[in-house]
């Protein structure tokens, strides 16, 4: 076992977790140093940034002069802020602290890697025999013609599996056509389609004990993505039917209807029920937050994740299994890196002015407008005045669902075959402790510097 770098683990996490802290203290001196000649100036880096946020919220809640001039707001205050470092004469070293800072995230996160929790951080595969009879339903026009483009129904054939292609004109019963497929002796069923087809058609699949094929030729391909898959070729999934392994993975269920992503309520639910929203997707958004944002057209939510009250949400996002980090607006939250772990994903968002806006930029997942848990169950109904019904999108589709909306899983219920061969899903960072990094550095008992040992919190 090795750590990260060369070297024998325990003394290289050591070494690493000095290096984060050495770069962490000399950032600190230089933004000392810049305080003996301008503190405020320096200081104008909290306020610039409290500023931005606030502009976003006035360009995001409001119309008219306060939108413009929120917009004006969020793309000047860190320009100003940045004239007033070079003005200062504080620039060299705030730039400095950054550029140590950074060191000081890449050391730590570095020490703290332990590979059994990065083994244990990803779904493994087993290997199983090819399918004799695929069938999988492909969608023409999804992702803009991925199926076309990338001769899917050909290499399918090919592949031995037969394909029955959705004409995208009418209305189609998918469920019903992959029943049909199970009637006629298929011994899997894929999908080449967005994430909302593709529940529907691991729904039957599940029911009936099959394997699933994940094709990612929807548009954005979230489940693809979690599974490891290949997005940017999606033909590669098709390898599967001759050199696959089985994951096990569990499956969302909300008021009976099947989900593989996310179920979300509130704000974004209201927007994806627009008619227009369709083609015309970043203009309708803007269009309706005011009224949402602003509690005219949406209504508050109040949930109970499991035994957890959630209330008066204007954002509520259910996932089928959490999302790596605890900051939903990380690059690293956009993945689930586990879909088999049992629970849901439950992320609340409450912002009721622009001073919460801002301490949301501040303090991400630390905000008090910010909920980050998991559940087994979660119960969701409209506040106070709510109606009987309340939007929801599933999967990013629209839908209106009567209250209560219960969300929970069904643990392991699909048989996932993916290829061999794929890409993988990168491993989470660990959670940044700087205590624990401290001990790691200087440990309190001579010879004991193993980062791995179950001792070591």
């Amino acid at each position: 076992m090795t750590a990260s770098g060369s070297g024998e683990p325990a003394g290289e996490a050591q070494r690493l977790a000095r290096w984060a802290l050495i770069a962490m203290a000399v950032a600190g001196a230089a933004l000392l140093a810049a305080l003996g000649s301008g503190p405020l100036v320096l200081l104008s880096g909290i306020v610039g940034l409290a500023a931005s946020a606030v502009g976003v919220w006035w360009f995001l809640a409001h119309r008219g002069p306060l939108r413009l001039l929120g917009g004006v707001l969020a793309v000047a205050a860190p320009l100003v802020t940045l004239y007033l470092y070079v003005v200062g004469g504080v620039w060299v070293n705030a730039l400095v602290a950054l550029g140590l800072w950074g060191v000081a995230l890449s050391c730590a996160r570095s020490a703290l890697r332990r590979p059994e929790d990065e083994r244990d951080a990803l779904m493994r595969g087993e290997p199983v025999a090819p399918p004799r009879r695929p069938v999988l339903i492909m969608n023409p026009k999804s992702g803009g013609g991925k199926v076309e483009r990338f001769r899917l129904v050909e290499r399918a054939e090919e592949l031995g599996a037969r394909v029955i292609l959705i004409d995208p004109s009418a209305p189609a019963d998918v469920a019903g056509l992959a029943r049909k497929a199970v009637a006629e002796g298929a011994d899997l069923l894929g999908v080449a389609g967005g994430d909302g087809t593709q529940a529907l058609v691991a729904e039957v699949a599940a029911e009936h004990d099959l394997p699933f094929l994940v094709i990612s030729a929807g548009t954005r391909n979230h489940f693809a993505m979690d599974l490891g898959l290949d997005r940017t070729d999606p033909s590669r999934c098709l390898d599967a039917l001759r050199d696959g392994e089985e994951l096990r993975v569990d499956l969302g269920d909300v008021a009976g209807r099947p989900f593989v992503n996310t179920v979300s309520f509130g704000v974004y639910a209201d927007v994806v029920q627009r008619p227009e929203y369709r083609d015309a997707k970043a203009g309708t958004a803007l269009d309706a937050l005011p009224d949402l944002l602003q509690g005219g057209e949406g209504d508050r939510l109040d949930a109970l994740a499991d035994s957890t009250p959630l209330t008066a949400q204007q954002a509520l996002l259910v996932s089928n299994n959490p999302y790596a980090a605890p900051d939903p607006f990380g690059t690293v939250a956009a993945r689930r890196t586990r879909l088999d772990g049992g629970e849901l994903g439950v992320i609340g968002v409450r912002v009721d002015g622009a001073a919460q806006a801002a301490e949301l930029a501040v303090l991400g997942n630390r905000a008090t407008g910010l909920n980050v848990l998991t559940a087994r169950r979660v119960e969701v109904g409209g506040g106070p005045g709510a109606g009987a019904v309340i939007p929801v999108a599933v999967d990013g589709e629209a839908l209106t669902l009567p209250t209560p909306v219960v969300c929970a899983l069904r643990p392991r219920a699909l048989r996932v075959l993916v290829p061999r061969d794929r890409p993988g899903s990168p491993v989470p960072p660990p959670p940044l402790d700087w205590r624990r990094l401290t001990r790691l550095a200087f440990p309190e008992e001579p010879g004991r510097s193993d980062p791995w040992d179950s001792r070591t919190p």
